[in-house]
Order: structure tokens, then C-alpha cells, then sequence
């Protein structure tokens, strides 16, 4: 039987909120294929099903909320999975049949 304190409950709650989108679930498929990328690198990676601004508006709300680090280096930011717990999570749902 879990016993799972309120204090983790609310942070887990927290992150499948914010992973909860499918950009933002595609940005973590793409973190995992390559340890860091930029939102050029991310963008082509996800296609044009989304305009470079709105996948800088997920990828800044992720970060905020924790699930990803971002590096400035020149010109270019370059973000990664902070919380690679999150790839389980993406594991196990993939199991579930789609309907």
C-alpha cells in the first residue's frame, strides 16, 4: 500500500500538468534522442506542426516548472531534461492502447 506524502503528491501533480500537452511531450521524446538541443533543433525534430514561438512559450514553461535546464551558450540556448523521471512516465503511457 502507497503512502505517498501530500508534498509529493502535489509535485507530482505538478508535473504531469505540465508535460500534459502534446508539444510539450514531443520536446521530451526529442531531449531523450539527444541529450540538448535549441529551439531550431527541437523545431525540426517536431515538425511543422508548431510555430518556433509557441515551442519557445512550452519550452520556457517547462523549464519554470522544473522538467527542463536550459545553458545559454553564444547566441543559442540550449535546453536538456532536468527531470528525466519524466521519461517513464512517457514509457508507460505509450504502453496504453490509444483509443
Amino acid at each position: 500500500m502507497r503512502n505517498i506524502p501530500f508534498e509529493k503528491l502535489d509535485f507530482i501533480a505538478m508535473v504531469l500538468k505540465t508535460i500534459s500537452h502534446p508539444i510539450r511531450l514531443k520536446v521530451i521524446e526529442a531531449l531523450e534522442e539527444k541529450e540538448k538541443m535549441n529551439v531550431q533543433e527541437i523545431s525540426k525534430f517536431i515538425g511543422d506542426h508548431v510555430e518556433q514561438s509557441l515551442l519557445s512559450h512550452h519550452l520556457i514553461k517547462m523549464r519554470d516548472k522544473g522538467i527542463l535546464d536550459c545553458q545559454k551558450d553564444g547566441q543559442f540556448v540550449y535546453y536538456k531534461l532536468q527531470l528525466r523521471e519524466v521519461l517513464s512516465l512517457l514509457d508507460c503511457m505509450e504502453k496504453c492502447k490509444a483509443r
